[in-house]
Formats: structure tokens, C-alpha cells, sequence
């Protein structure tokens, strides 16, 4: 299996996300910890079939949970911001629930 194929593991979909696809032409992605901007890069372009402009990631540190005595902590997470060149199609994602 090529790692392209699994180097973004979810389109995340909040409020600041969407306004971010509507007026920037940016989409966000949960990914590998370890992926860089230039695996990001390749996979959007091979999955999606579009031209990236450029990419920025941000690193989430876990939260820390707590349930009666018991503590644990959410796992680190990274999100890749990738903008597309002008004249690209936006990527749609469907929601099913």
C-alpha cells in the first residue's frame, strides 16, 4: 500500500473550516502525525485530482480527561491547511450520519 493513500485520515468539518473553504479556497485535513507538507502536498493532488498552492500544519496537543478517579489523556493530533490554486475545482465532502 502507498503511504499516499493514507496520509490524511479525515476532512475536518467545523464552522471555521467551512468559512475557510468559502472564502479562501482552503480546506483542512486531519493527517499522519509524521506526514509533511509535501506527502500532504502529493496525496491531495493524487486523491482529489486538484493543484495545491501550499500547505500549513498546525500540531494539537491531547487533551487531559477525567473520569471519577480515573485520568487519561487524548492522543496528539496534526491538521493540514491545504489552499488550492485559482481556477481549481473545491473539494466536496458528504456528511452522513
Amino acid at each position: 500500500m502507498n503511504r499516499q493513500e493514507y496520509v490524511l485520515k479525515l476532512p475536518v468539518i467545523t464552522e471555521k473550516s467551512t468559512d475557510l473553504k468559502e472564502n479562501f479556497r482552503t480546506v483542512a485535513f486531519k493527517v499522519l502525525r509524521d506526514a509533511n507538507k509535501i506527502e500532504i502536498k502529493d496525496a491531495v493532488e493524487k486523491i482529489f485530482k486538484v493543484k495545491v498552492e501550499s500547505v500549513r500544519t498546525a500540531i494539537f496537543h491531547g487533551k487531559k480527561r477525567r473520569q471519577g478517579r480515573y485520568s487519561g489523556r487524548r492522543s496528539d493530533w496534526k491538521k493540514a491547511y491545504v489552499t488550492l490554486k485559482e481556477g481549481e475545482k473545491m473539494i466536496e465532502f458528504s456528511e452522513t450520519v
